[in-house]
C-alpha cells in the first residue's frame, strides 16, 4: 500500500487535537506494523446482531491502551470472593469477571493482564441502592439494555449508547463494608467457632487417693487451616496459648485434620468467658459470631448458603444475629440420629450470599466460591444521577474475560477494539496504515484449544478487520491459525474481500471435509468505478466474484456478504449483485446496512464527498432516512445493522425476495452437525523398553 496523506478526525478520547500548518500539510501516512503482545487470541462477542460468538483476529486484538477507567478506590471482586481497591491490583491477580454459558452470563475467575492509570474527566454515577461509582465518560457498564458508556449523545461526534436515568446496571449491588478486626469481632468469632465445632469441657474424676480431681479440656480440630490458624491467633491475642498437633492423618475418603488444644485451668476459665453469651453484643460481635459459626457449621453449595446445628439455642442466636443485618432467613429441619439437625438458610439469591461473606468475613476461602453463579440479582440498581467531577487520576485493568466486577456492577474493559482510537491512534488514515499484528496468534490459538473449557465452538476469521489483508501474504498468520483449526478439527467461518484467500482454498476445503468451514466474500458493488472510489485498495467486484467461483468449484460452502449497503449509493445494485454471486456458485447470502460508529461518522462523509461530490448529499439524506430521519447512526442492537423505517424495510424485502428466488439460502446450520472437535494426541517423552 502506498503512502497516503494523513487525515484523522479528532480522537474522541483525547482532549487535545493535532493541527498541521496549512502551507506544509500533514506528513504522509506510511504502512506500519505495530506489535500486539497480548496473551489472548479468541475474542468473545456478546452482540445479538452477529451470528458468531468467537472470533480470531491476527491483525487486530487485545490492546492495553484502554481508556475505560474507574476511581482507584473502587472495590474489585477478587477470585477468593474478597475485595481489593482497583489501584492496589497487580498483574497476575485473580479476580472475577463474567462469561456466557449457554444463554446466561455467569461469574467466572480470570486474571489481571495489565494495570495502569491516567488523568481523565470523571463522573459519579449514583444508583438507587446507594451504590456510587466514579468512572470516566468512556467507561462502559453492563445494563439491562446491553453495554452502555457513562456519557454520550444521541447524535453528532459523541453519539453512542450511554447511561440514562433509570437504566438498570447488572450485578450484585454495592459491596458490603468488610468487618473491623477488633477485639469485639474476635470474641464473637471465637464464640461462634468454638460453640459450633470445638470441645470445651470440665471433667471430674476420682484419684487413687480418693480425692476428686478436675480435668479441663479444650480442642478444636479442623480440615481448613485458615479457620484453625485464625482461631489460634485470636486466642493468643486474648491470652490463651494453645498447642497445635495432628489430630487425624489423611486416609481413604478423609482429609487430614490439624487441631489446637489447651488444658490449663487459666486457659479454660478464659475460654469459658470468651464463649459466654454477651448481654448487649455490639455490631462487630455479631459479625464475628456469624463468621465463626459459618466456618464451623456453614456450607455454600450451588445456590444455597446454610448454617446447621442440633443446638436450638445456637440456631436461634444465629437467626437473631442475621436479623441484625436484615438477612431474610428460614429454618429447615433435617432428619438425623439421635437429634434433629436444624438448618438456617439465607434467602435472597447470590447478592445476599455475597453480602453475607463481605459483611462477616469468614476465614475459609473454599466456601467463598462463586464460579458459575448466574447474573440474575434482584437488587434494585437503577441509575439515579450522573455528576461531572472534573479531572481525576483514574485506573483501569485488562482482564482475560474483558470485564470485571466493580463495587457489585459488571464493568467493561474490551480487548478487541472496533477502532484504532483505543490505541491512541486516529480513526482515519491511521486505521488504514497502522496495522496491529499478533505474531504469536497460532500458538495462542493452540493454547486456547488445549484448555478444558474450550468445547469446539465455531470460530470466525475475523471479527474486526480482514484476515487476508496484504500483510498476511508475508506473515501467514491466518493460514497458520487455520492449520491449527484443522489439527483440532474446529469449525471455522471466514469472511474476506481479498484475493489472497485463494491461496488457502485447499486448506479451507480440507477443513470443510473434516469439520465445518465456509467462506463469505464481502461484496457490495458491481460498478467497478464506484467501488474503486469508495474502496480504492480492495479487489475489484469481478475479482471477488472470481473468488466465489474458485471456492465453489473446490466444494467449499461459499456465499456473498452484501456489506455495506449504502442507501442511495449501491442499494440499486443489490439484485444484480445477488444474481451474479449465485451464477458464480454462491450458496448463501447476507447483508448489513452501513454502520458509522464513533468517529467513523466524521470520516465517511468526508470520503463520500471526495468520491461522489454530486451524490453525497442525497446519500447522506437516505442514510438518515434509515436511522430515524435525523442521524447517521443508531447503535441499538437489531437496529444498527438493519436500520428502520420505510426505506430500510424496502431494502430488507428486496434482499429477502431475491435470495428466495435465487436459492441463496442453502447454508448448513453447523450447530446441528455432530461435534468434530478433538484434541490431537500429544507426543510422549516416555521411552519404550524395547
Amino acid at each position: 500500500m502506498k503512502d497516503r496523506p494523513t487525515a484523522n478526525p479528532p480522537n474522541r478520547f483525547r482532549d487535545l487535537a493535532v493541527e498541521y500548518d496549512a502551507d506544509i500539510g500533514a506528513p504522509p501516512s506510511t504502512v506500519t506494523l505495530l506489535e500486539d503482545r497480548s496473551k489472548s487470541i479468541l475474542s468473545e462477542n456478546d452482540s445479538p446482531d452477529l451470528g458468531f460468538r468467537w472470533s480470531v483476529n491476527p491483525y487486530r486484538g487485545c490492546q492495553s491502551a484502554c481508556s475505560y477507567c474507574s476511581c482507584g478506590e473502587t472495590p474489585i471482586l477478587l477470585g477468593d470472593g474478597r475485595t481489593r481497591r482497583l489501584r492496589d491490583l497487580n498483574v497476575g491477580d485473580e479476580i472475577y469477571g463474567t462469561g456466557r454459558v449457554g444463554r446466561l452470563r455467569r461469574y467466572t475467575r480470570t486474571k489481571v493482564l495489565a494495570h495502569w492509570s491516567t488523568i481523565k474527566s470523571a463522573y459519579r454515577i449514583g444508583l438507587s441502592d446507594g451504590t456510587e461509582l466514579v468512572a470516566s465518560g468512556d467507561h462502559r457498564f453492563l445494563s439491562n439494555r446491553g453495554w452502555k458508556y457513562v456519557t454520550g449523545a444521541e447524535q453528532g461526534r459523541r453519539q453512542r449508547p450511554h447511561l440514562t436515568m433509570n437504566n438498570e446496571l447488572l450485578g450484585t449491588g454495592r459491596f458490603a463494608t468488610p468487618p473491623d478486626d477488633n477485639e469485639s469481632y474476635r470474641r464473637g468469632y471465637l464464640c461462634g467457632l468454638i460453640r459450633g465445632d470445638a470441645l470445651l469441657r470440665r471433667y471430674e474424676y476420682t484419684r487413687s487417693s480418693g480425692r476428686i480431681g478436675v480435668l479441663h479440656q479444650f480442642r478444636l480440630a479442623l480440615v481448613d487451616l485458615e479457620a484453625l490458624y485464625r482461631a489460634k491467633r485470636y486466642l493468643q491475642e486474648l491470652d490463651v496459648v494453645t498447642t497445635e498437633f495432628e489430630f487425624q492423618a489423611a486416609r481413604a475418603g478423609y482429609k487430614p485434620l490439624r487441631a489446637i488444644r489447651a488444658s490449663s485451668t487459666a486457659s479454660f476459665a478464659r475460654l469459658t468467658d470468651l464463649v459466654a453469651w454477651p448481654s448487649t453484643p455490639d455490631v462487630d460481635w455479631h459479625k464475628g459470631f456469624l463468621a465463626g459459626i459459618f466456618d464451623a457449621e456453614g456450607s455454600h453449595q450451588g445456590a444455597a448458603l446454610r448454617i446447621c446445628n442440633t443446638d436450638r439455642e445456637l440456631i436461634d442466636r444465629t437467626v437473631r444475629s442475621l436479623a441484625r443485618f436484615k438477612f431474610d432467613t428460614v429454618i429447615e429441619t433435617g432428619e438425623a440420629r439421635p437429634r434433629t439437625v436444624l438448618n438456617v438458610r439465607i434467602r435472597g439469591g447470590f447478592a445476599e450470599r455475597l453480602r453475607f461473606f463481605h459483611t462477616t468475613g469468614p476465614a475459609i476461602t473454599r466456601k467463598w466460591d462463586f464460579e458459575g453463579q448466574a447474573i440474575n440479582s434482584r437488587t434494585d440498581r437503577r441509575v439515579m444521577s450522573i455528576t461531572p467531577l472534573g479531572k481525576r487520576v483514574l485506573f483501569d485493568i485488562t482482564t482475560g474475560t474483558g470485564d470485571f466486577v466493580a463495587n457489585g456492577v459488571i464493568s467493561h474493559n474490551c480487548y478487541a477494539r472496533p477502532t484504532h482510537e483505543y490505541l491512541d491512534l486516529g480513526a482515519g488514515t491511521d486505521f488504514d496504515t497502522k496495522i496491529v499484528v499478533k505474531r504469536d496468534a497460532p500458538e495462542l490459538l493452540r493454547a486456547a484449544f488445549d484448555k478444558p473449557a474450550w468445547k469446539g465452538e465455531l470460530v470466525m476469521f475475523s471479527g474486526v478487520t480482514d484476515c487476508y489483508q496484504p500483510t498476511e501474504k508475508e506473515l501467514e498468520l491466518t493460514k497458520r491459525c487455520l492449520e491449527v483449526c484443522l489439527e483440532y478439527r474446529n469449525p471455522v467461518s471466514v469472511i474476506s474481500k481479498h484475493a489472497l484467500v485463494e491461496r488457502d482454498v485447499a486448506l479451507i476445503g480440507e477443513l470443510a471435509k473434516q469439520a465445518s468451514a465456509s467462506l463469505s466474500v464481502s461484496l457490495a458493488w458491481l460498478d467497478a468505478e464506484l467501488a474503486r472510489k469508495i474502496e480504492p485498495w480492495a479487489p475489484s467486484p469481478e475479482r471477488r466474484l472470481k473468488i466465489i467461483e474458485t471456492f465453489a468449484k473446490a466444494g467449499v460452502p461459499v456465499g456473498v456478504m452484501c456489506a455495506p449497503i449504502i442507501p442511495g449509493l449501491n442499494d440499486d445494485q443489490l439484485v444484480r449483485l445477488l444474481e451474479r454471486a449465485a451464477a458464480a456458485g454462491a450458496q448463501f447470502a447476507g447483508w448489513a446496512l452501513l454502520r458509522l460508529p464513533g468517529a467513523v461518522a466524521q470520516v465517511f462523509p468526508e470520503r463520500l464527498r471526495a468520491a461522489v461530490p454530486l451524490a453525497a448529499d442525497k446519500v447522506l439524506h437516505r442514510i438518515r432516512e434509515t436511522r430515524g430521519g435525523d442521524k447517521l447512526y443508531d447503535s441499538r442492537f437489531h437496529i444498527r445493522g438493519r436500520g428502520e423505517g420505510v426505506y430500510a424495510q424496502m431494502i430488507a424485502q428486496l434482499f429477502e425476495t431475491t435470495v428466495e428466488r435465487l436459492g441463496l439460502n442453502r447454508r448448513d446450520d453447523a450447530d446441528e452437525r455432530p461435534p468434530t472437535f478433538r484434541r490431537p494426541a500429544k507426543p510422549s517423552n516416555q521411552l519404550t523398553l524395547f
